[in-house]
């Protein structure tokens, strides 16, 4: 019954979309059989909305973008972590999962459908990287198959489950045959661009091994091989071939903020990240913000709230700059592995001398190019680089602080970012709690400990306990 609701939902998905969705003639009711492109469209675009919600609810707030104002006592960004702070992304990451499993199960059963299996096999490892890297070890192996009676699955270590999901990008490398059509529908992120999925899977697993890079080493030699190699392994070297969901505003490809006002209403932006782009003079910052006001009302430019303040907010003399809501207003789109990524993935290769070392400059200024260009729409302009802080310096700090801002958006990556290097070094008060400590992980989902707590509590105790200051794998 599950799996018929499943499917029935996914013909409704393409039934409803004026847009890159084809149209099915077919009572849903009646389905027995799925292809392998029945439930595409609605991985990416439920996993791509549930993905940036948690970035704003979440990363933003973690990472000093933004804060609840008024806020005087707790919140995420004063590192308040609580048992159901990451259960909307377990349980998404798990939901979708299962469909990725039942597509990769019918691709196998046609050669014809290599395609299709690697684009699977690059979701399963998008979502599962996303989960892995939030809570540490997760069920993974035995997960999403209660249709077998699997409804108590194991944590496998975070060691294990990347050691796959790298494996698993690799055999989609080797699976694309772009002489060989995509038959069932036009799917939403590339429209069926198989030379940009197979662009796709190689620069997420870029991003995967330079994650681990700190407790394996070899993951640098294995990313200049890929590099050095393009014809076996393309990455994403233009912006046009981002991945990126267009979200176009016709139902049922929607926004993820049904109201505007509700990203922006009582949501200030934060000063870390506003003072940054102000001393940039970073024309993004138009489109992330709005202007603040003195308290007649009148404009005074871009200014944001410290992030864990201390004291009420009488301390402030102005109304600061709040996200601007028309950012989330489609036609809009959302990030999930960008061109800027990979360019500062290089960048940072090149600056510690695994490749190109040379050509670090370039790759970090093509890096801040193609960001600007994604958010504004324009080209950076040319005396942006002119400026002391946005001239490259040849510091790892200068990098991560430009690949922090392009992150904007993108899930839990600038979070991610900042657990494997430290950078930016953010800023605390002492109205932070964990004793001004970043978190390390989100705590499981509280079901968990209800209906599987004999694998919930193994690996509770194999990570040094549910607790938000207990490393993952990959944090040095």
């Amino acid at each position: 019954m599950k799996r018929i609701i499943y499917i029935a939902a996914s013909v409704f998905f393409f039934i409803s979309c004026t847009e890159n969705f084809e149209e099915v003639n077919t009572n849903p009711n009646l389905i027995d059989q799925i292809s392998p492109g029945t439930l595409v469209n609605e991985i990416i675009y439920n996993m791509a909305n549930n993905n940036v919600r948690n970035y704003y609810d979440i990363t933003a707030e973690l990472m000093q973008v933004k804060l609840p104002y008024p806020s005087f006592y707790g919140g995420r960004h004063r590192y308040e972590i609580l048992d159901n702070t990451g259960n909307s992304q377990w349980n998404a990451s798990y939901k979708w999962a299962k469909n990725i499993r039942e597509m990769l199960a019918v691709s196998e059963a046609n050669p014809n459908d290599a395609n299709y299996k690697a684009i699977g096999l690059t979701l399963r490892a998008w979502i599962y990287s996303n989960l892995t890297d939030s809570f540490g070890d997760i069920p993974f192996s035995e997960a999403s198959k209660g249709d077998e009676g699997g409804i108590k699955p194991k944590y496998d270590t975070q060691q294990e489950i990347y050691m796959t999901l790298l494996q698993d990008l690799e055999d989609a490398n080797a699976l694309y045959n772009h002489e060989n059509p995509m038959l069932y529908g036009k799917e939403i992120l590339f429209d069926n661009n198989t030379k940009n999925w197979q662009r796709f899977t190689n620069s997420l697993r870029l991003r995967l091994l330079l994650r681990i890079s700190n407790v394996y080493p070899e993951a640098f030699g294995i990313m200049v091989t890929m590099l050095s190699q393009e014809d076996k392994y393309p990455v994403i070297t233009d912006f046009t071939q981002s991945a990126a969901l267009k979200v176009t505003g016709i139902t049922p490809n929607l926004s993820p903020w049904s109201r505007a006002l509700d990203f922006s209403t009582n949501q200030a932006t934060a000063a870390f990240f506003v003072d940054h782009l102000n001393e940039l003079k970073d024309p993004r910052l138009a489109v992330y913000a709005t202007e603040a006001k003195d308290l007649e009302g009148k404009p005074i430019g871009y200014v944001g709230i410290p992030s864990a303040y201390v004291g009420d907010n009488s301390q402030f003399k102005f109304s600061p700059s709040y996200m601007n809501n028309k950012q989330v207003v489609a036609p809009m789109s959302i990030p999930i592995l960008m061109h800027s990524e990979v360019e500062f993935i290089k960048a940072e290769l090149a600056q510690r001398g695994y490749y190109n070392s040379s050509n670090a400059a370039q790759y970090y200024t093509n890096g801040v190019k193609s960001a600007i260009l994604f958010v504004t729409g324009k080209e950076a302009p040319s005396s942006y680089f002119e400026q002391e802080k946005a001239k490259y310096d040849g510091s790892l700090a200068q990098i991560m602080l430009q690949k922090y801002v392009s992150l904007y958006f993108t899930d839990y990556q600038q979070w991610s970012e900042y657990r494997r290097t430290g950078l930016p070094v953010l800023p605390t008060t002492s109205s932070m709690l964990n004793d001004g400590k970043m978190p390390y992980r989100l705590l499981y989902h509280s079901d968990q400990k209800v209906y599987n707590p004999t694998n919930y509590t193994e690996a509770s105790q194999r990570i040094g306990g549910d607790k938000m200051n207990s490393k993952i794998w990959w944090i040095n």
